[in-house]
């Protein structure tokens, strides 16, 4: 499958994004999908996933903050990210896998291009 990311932007300390991601080439009724971030000069790190039943898992840095949901109708993903902080400034790269979800980037296997999300003080 093919991902398109995309919502990213700068905004306020405190303000909101919603991330989206396209999934073409496949069913996203068949993915799970994760969202994944990556800051200056700091790992890759987890931040939601939504697995094909619509469960989601949300990271402790982001929990209370950030919502994940499917569009199976539209094959899109989407992070609604509310009360962002400076900390939260990262590129945020959506990925896809068939089978279970996981908060391990590694057991995915198709990745997006990354939205970039500033987060000013």
């Amino acid at each position: 499958v093919q991902l398109q990311a995309s919502g990213g932007g700068l905004v306020q300390d405190g303000g909101s994004l919603r991330l989206s991601c396209a999934v073409s080439g496949g069913t996203l009724s068949n993915c799970a999908v994760g969202w994944f971030r990556r800051a200056p000069g700091r790992e890759r790190e987890f931040v939601s996933w939504s697995n094909t039943a619509s469960n989601t898992i949300n990271a402790d840095s982001v929990k209370g903050r950030v919502t994940i949901t499917r569009d199976v109708a539209k094959n899109t993903v989407y992070l609604e990210m509310n009360s962002l902080k400076t900390e939260d400034t990262a590129v945020y790269y959506c990925a896809a896998k068939p089978g279970r979800a996981s908060s391990q980037a590694t057991d995915y296997d198709s990745w997006g291009q990354g939205t970039q999300v500033t987060v000013s003080s």
